[in-house]
């Protein structure tokens, strides 16, 4: 008898081409469902190796037993030349069969169903990918054009220390800093960290290379601030960060009386160790009875904590401080400023709030004409409280004229420019304010925001992805994140940032927006009757861009006019808002565009030039 005949009749062969079509199927499957659970390519390649290894042991035993139809049978040597039963034979054929047709049904899923669904997921982890490479790269390329372009003429300026004995003047020693970081803002060849950010450093235990590094800064001035009875002591050191090296260090023990004067030599002190080639004078602080400074700063540094009492506390510090002195420009400036945030907070009639604001700033501008914050408020409240874009425009033109690089100021004008449809230009301004202030969570939130106006919605994740990163609560960073993932296709992880929002209203809006997107319209209707029901007389505008996101067009445009009944300061981003998009081809878009006077005809003969070179040039 043949070798093959024997191996024939044992069902060797027939056991050899069933364990390779299973291993074969096994194989692929492994490769499919190992990724899902975490395992890498070198368990798959484990699970390989042991179907190899088990391939001989299955052919000998194989040759040992045989399949008859009482079972599995040890082959003995008076059945050797016994053929083998027909029903082994057509069970082993069954199996074989059974098992080929599950790896081609297999090959085939795999081929037209599975892999354009694993081609397209890799393209998309690719695109990911290199979409993050890229920029991270424009992000490395802007500091590094940013670093290049102001040299060695950069420098943040820390909060001071409190060095008095009860540790109760943190308030001064703060508003120090703060009015020297603002002197030194005020030269154009000078970059200067804004204050979120270099104060953000304070009581954190962090090496000043590292600050130097994040801030993108050469220079760094730290100090302290000692108070004994009437006497100050303020200590103040330039450093070069990146060496590590002092350049140059003074202590003044001054009375409060000679604040200005020290501030002054500071400034002028640090420009000549810089050796900055101006154009004019140091700027100089000004002379401030010192009563009322020290008010100021106290009212400032409460302002800052943004609590109900906190705000009542400040107005009347300010409210002290203008009765020493009644031109003081700064405490207007801080009351018009508390005012409109205890409004927006609920804290204030709205009404009331926004006419108390303006009283302030039109006190101040009775004063000096030419205070650019009192244009800049007034620029504000013209858009967001009267809708008025041409006075707003017309307030911030000379603000901006007046003091080019208050941070302040460009990022009130970026929100002008969104909203007059000249979004590139604010991108623009956003970057430039994000380079300024690289770890302020409303700086990111902002360029974000303009992002999503101009359909830039990996660009715009990115942006909120950072202000979540500086600030893990910041109310709407999840909510507009998972809007843009909206528009890119991916509701599910929608979903996640939808559920993470901590503002209710933009929650549940959120939640109605991604269940329509994935079909679930029960839920859907569930979280929109609820945003109605809690939300009607605060959220017509946001009702309004749920309905038109959910195709209820005519049910849009009644929501959109009890937002203009209700005076909503969203419709002031009516235009950009990409929500709003399925609105856009119908005719009564354009009428009820019109009607608020922001159709772009309208918007287009509103006059607001400025150099934006001139601010850009900053950098």
């Amino acid at each position: 008898m043949s070798i093959y005949t024997e191996l024939k009749r044992r069902n060797v062969l027939r056991v050899a081409v069933a364990y390779c079509a299973i291993s074969w199927l096994l194989i692929q499957v492994t490769e499919t469902l190992f990724p899902l659970f975490g395992f890498d390519e070198s368990q798959v390649r484990i699970v390989v190796v042991v179907l190899a290894i088990g391939f001989i042991p299955a052919l000998v035993l194989s040759w040992i037993f045989r399949l008859t139809p009482g079972g599995l049978r040890r082959e003995l040597r008076a059945e050797v030349a016994a053929p083998a039963a027909p029903g082994a034979h057509k069970s082993m054929d069954r199996f074989i069969i059974v098992a080929l047709v599950a790896a081609v049904a297999y090959f085939a899923i795999d081929k037209f169903v599975l892999q354009p669904e694993r081609q397209a997921a890799l393209q998309q982890q690719a695109a990911e990918q290199v979409a993050k490479e890229v920029e991270a790269a424009r992000q490395e390329g802007r500091s590094e054009a940013l670093a290049q372009s102001s040299g060695d003429n950069s420098i943040a300026v820390l909060a001071f220390d409190d060095m008095s004995q009860a540790g109760d003047q943190e308030y001064l020693s703060d508003g120090i800093a703060e009015e020297l970081l603002n002197l030194l803002a005020r030269i154009p060849e000078l970059r200067v960290i804004s204050r979120s950010s270099a104060f953000s450093y304070k009581n954190k235990d962090v090496q000043l290379g590292q600050i130097a590094r994040e801030l993108n800064v050469a220079h760094i001035l730290e100090g302290s601030v000692r108070t004994s009875g009437e006497r100050l002591r303020i200590t103040v050191q330039l450093i070069d960060a990146r060496s590590d090296t002092h350049l140059w260090s003074e202590t003044y023990d001054r009375t409060p009386d000679d604040l200005f004067a020290v501030q002054d030599e500071i400034a002028q002190a640090v420009v000549r160790e810089l050796k900055l080639k101006l154009l004019g004078e140091v700027p100089a602080a000004e002379e401030i009875d010192p009563r009322a400074y020290g008010m100021m700063l106290q009212a400032r540094y409460l302002a800052r904590l943004g609590t109900e009492q906190a705000y009542s506390d400040s107005i009347e510090l300010y409210l002290q401080a203008l009765a020493i002195q009644p031109d003081y420009l700064a405490a207007l400036d801080g009351l018009a400023a508390n005012y409109t945030n205890q409004a927006n907070k609920n804290l204030r009639p709205y009404e009331e709030g926004y006419a108390l604001a303006r009283d302030a700033a039109e006190r101040a501008l009775a004063i000096n004409p030419d205070f650019a914050l009192g244009h800049a408020r007034l620029g504000w409240i013209a858009m967001f409280y009267d809708s008025n874009l041409a006075l707003a425009a017309k307030h911030l033109e000379r603000a901006l004229e007046l003091a080019p690089s208050n941070l302040t100021i460009i990022g009130t004008t970026a929100s002008l420019l969104a909203t007059l449809g000249r979004v590139d230009e604010a991108i623009a301004l956003d970057e430039y304010l994000v380079s300024r202030d690289p770890i302020s969570p409303t700086g990111y939130g902002n360029l974000g925001k303009t992002y999503l106006q101009a359909g830039r919605w990996d660009e715009a994740i990115k942006a909120y992805e950072s202000a979540l990163r500086l600030s893990p609560g910041r109310i709407g960073a999840h909510f507009f994140t998972g809007t843009a993932l909206l528009f890119k296709g991916q509701p599910d992880q929608a979903l996640s940032h939808m559920q993470q929002e901590s503002f209710e209203i933009l929650r549940v809006l959120g939640l109605s927006l991604v269940h329509f997107e994935l079909g679930q319209m029960e839920e859907s209707d569930r979280q929109m009757d609820e945003l109605i029901r809690s939300h009607e007389h605060d959220a017509a505008y946001n009702i309004a861009y749920l309905l038109a996101y959910r195709g209820e067009i005519d049910r849009a445009f009644e929501w959109l006019e009890k937002a203009r009944a209700q005076e909503d300061p969203g419709l002031v981003d009516i235009r950009a808002e990409p929500l709003f998009r399925n609105l856009h081809a119908d005719p009564r878009w354009m009428a009820f565009l019109e009607s608020i006077n922001q159709s772009p005809a309208q918007l287009s003969t509103i006059p607001f030039s400025f150099d934006i070179r001139r601010i850009l040039g900053n950098t």
